[in-house]
């Protein structure tokens, strides 16, 4: 059977080892994941204990609109509900995207390395990728705006970006939307913005009436810890949003998943707990770093890119065999590095303690 040419070349998203798999093949008891940049310190009790009452006509589809969902999302960031978009995650809706405005004969822009699904979605679509080496692990927006011409469609900005955990900040973003053309869509990626402490990242919620070619991603995967129920949204002009929904498929969240969601949204403590543990435990790591000579990117995020004198592949296999999982550089498109999820302070402090080991074996 004939399938679209590019899927011979490209490749399923491949995750990395589970738990299981890891206890099994080095005969381990304990394993601490740290490689998917998912909450360590798991998702909130409130909706827990809600959700406990949720599960009830699992037999009857779930409301295609999220209505409450939607409601109650909007008004928390003051938007009219029709500027909503949900999906199976934000992954989903960057696939919605790509559907909707990419095919063969126009490109699209994005950095590299970056989030991957934008350049896979793209490519199944048809459309031609143009990838700007990152500047420093920043984006290079004066250079992806050289890139842009008459037949491109949308442009990326993972932001802050995943693998390097960095940001532009207001000023940058506001000049690159000035300068990008008003008929190509900017795709703001957020999904860790609810870790971001800088006071300089841009406001992209105001920045919507200003720029109707602006669409925000965002997601319940990542602070609110709801990975394994999937769902996270879009937020862009009514005529975006009217745009995308053909692609959409008609029941793409499950009632679990939009409930989940409405709860967590109740729960700000836990965001906030959330937060403030992050910051404390990624500054220690920080510390250890510079103690150890190692550089890093100024992370917004709830992870850390370390640059290493050995292979991040190196790294990472001496990390499994001490029952931590961690994300290889190499994997990445960054050698000589790996991306350390930011974990509870006494598993950090235990893949601190076998990091440091493992670097002293060269001295």
């Amino acid at each position: 059977m004939r399938t679209k040419p590019i899927l011979a070349n490209l490749s399923p998203y491949i995750p990395g080892k589970t738990i299981e798999e890891v206890k099994q093949s080095y005969g381990l008891e304990h394993i601490v994941k740290l490689a998917s940049n998912e909450n360590p310190f798991g998702f909130s009790d409130y909706v827990k204990s809600g959700l406990q009452q949720a599960v009830e006509g699992l037999e009857i589809y779930p409301d295609g609109y999220a209505r409450e969902l939607r409601t109650t999302l909007s008004n928390r960031l003051n938007v009219n509900e029709k500027q909503l978009i949900f999906g199976n995650g934000s992954d989903e809706v960057v696939q919605i995207i790509c559907r909707t405005f990419l095919e063969p004969g126009v490109n699209t822009v994005m950095a590299t390395p970056t989030f991957p699904q934008y350049r896979h979605n793209a490519l199944i679509e048809g459309a031609e990728v143009r990838e700007v080496p990152l500047d420093n692990g920043v984006h290079d927006l004066n250079s992806m705006l050289q890139q842009i011409d008459d037949h491109t469609r949308v442009v990326w900005i993972c932001n802050p970006n995943n693998p390097t955990g960095t940001m532009i900040d207001h000023k940058a973003f506001e000049s690159f939307m000035e300068h990008c053309p008003d008929n190509v869509l900017v795709v703001m990626d957020e999904a860790y913005v609810e870790y971001v402490s800088n006071t300089d990242f841009p406001d992209t919620l105001s920045a919507l009436s200003s720029y109707d070619n602006l669409l925000i991603t965002r997601t319940f995967s990542k602070a609110y810890g709801l990975a394994a129920l999937r769902i996270g949204y879009g937020i862009a002009s009514e005529s975006i949003i009217s745009n995308l929904e053909p692609s959409r498929e008609p029941f793409n969240t499950s009632s679990l998943a939009q409930k989940a969601a409405l709860l967590a949204l109740e729960d700000q403590i836990f965001i906030n707990e959330t937060f403030k543990s992050t910051v404390e435990t990624k500054k220690d790591l920080q510390i250890f770093c510079d103690n150890h000579g190692l550089t890093y990117y100024p992370s917004e995020t709830n992870f850390l890119l370390i640059h290493l004198p050995i292979s991040g592949d190196e790294m990472t296999e001496y990390l499994l065999r001490n029952g931590f999982i961690v994300r290889s550089g190499e994997a990445l498109g960054i050698p000589n590095s790996i991306r350390l999820t930011i974990g509870k302070q006494n598993h950090m402090d235990k893949i601190m303690e076998a990091m440091s080991e493992k670097l002293s074996e060269g001295r």
